[in-house]
C-alpha cells in the first residue's frame, strides 16, 4: 500500500515550508542579518516562526503515515492532514508579524496540538487492538 495521502500532506506541507523558507531568507537580507539573529527581534520571531514548523510538522506526519499504512479510513486521513496545514499555516501567519496576532498563533497552536493528540491516541488504540 503507497501511503498517498501521507504524501500529499507531506507535499503540500513542504511547499508551505519552502514559503515560510523564502519569507525567513528576504527578513536576513532586509535586517542584514546572515547568520544567528544578531539579537534582532524581527530576524529572532522569523527564526522562530521556520523552527516551530520543523518542531512540529514531522512528527505529526509520522502520526498521519502510521495511521495510514494500519488502514485508517481515507476521510479520517484527510481530515487530520487538512487540519495540521490549516494549523501550520495559521500559526505562521499569527507569529510572522509583531506583535504576533494572537486569534490566528493560538488557534494554529491549539489545532496542531489536537492533530498530534488524536492521530497519538489512534495510533495507540490500534497498537493495542
Amino acid at each position: 500500500m503507497i501511503p498517498q495521502i501521507t504524501a500529499l500532506y507531506a507535499g503540500l506541507l513542504a511547499l508551505v515550508y519552502v514559503i515560510i523558507s523564502g519569507w525567513v531568507i528576504r527578513v536576513r537580507v532586509q535586517q542584514k542579518v546572515f547568520a544567528g539573529d544578531k539579537g534582532d527581534p524581527v530576524m529572532a520571531n522569523a527564526m522562530r516562526v521556520h523552527a516551530n514548523f520543523a518542531e512540529y510538522v514531522p512528527l505529526a506526519l509520522i502520526l498521519l503515515f502510521l495511521a495510514e499504512m494500519q488502514g485508517a479510513p481515507a476521510l479520517a486521513l484527510h481530515a487530520i492532514g487538512a487540519m495540521l496545514l490549516l494549523a501550520r499555516i495559521m500559526h505562521a501567519l499569527g507569529m510572522a508579524s509583531l506583535p504576533h496576532k494572537s486569534p490566528l498563533r493560538g488557534g494554529g497552536a491549539v489545532l496542531t496540538f489536537v492533530v498530534l493528540l488524536v492521530g497519538g491516541a489512534a495510533n495507540i488504540a490500534h497498537a493495542l487492538l
